[in-house]
């Protein structure tokens, strides 16, 4: 079993969005918590995938590595964004 510390934080939202949110939360019947917790998980998770893109982009008009990776017997693979 993972034994996952917490903190507890506090932050500012716009009035609308946390009407949203306790909307949201209310339907799903899950807590405020659970819904931040996702919702940052989701964002790090978009942001990874960003930074990873750029790099493929980045490599893929590399010369030097596109050589480099050809030498090696490498390939560069195009992944969907999701």
């Amino acid at each position: 079993m993972v034994n996952l510390s917490t903190e507890k934080i506090t932050f500012n939202m716009p009035v609308e969005l946390k009407e949203k949110v306790m909307q949201l939360k209310d339907e799903l019947k899950v807590s405020l918590s659970t819904i931040y917790n996702e919702a940052v998980k989701n964002y790090i998770q978009q942001k990874e995938r960003e930074r990873w893109q750029k790099g493929a982009e980045l490599a893929s008009g590399d010369t030097k590595y596109l050589d480099t990776a050809s030498d090696v017997g490498g390939e560069l693979y195009d992944y969907p964004s999701k």
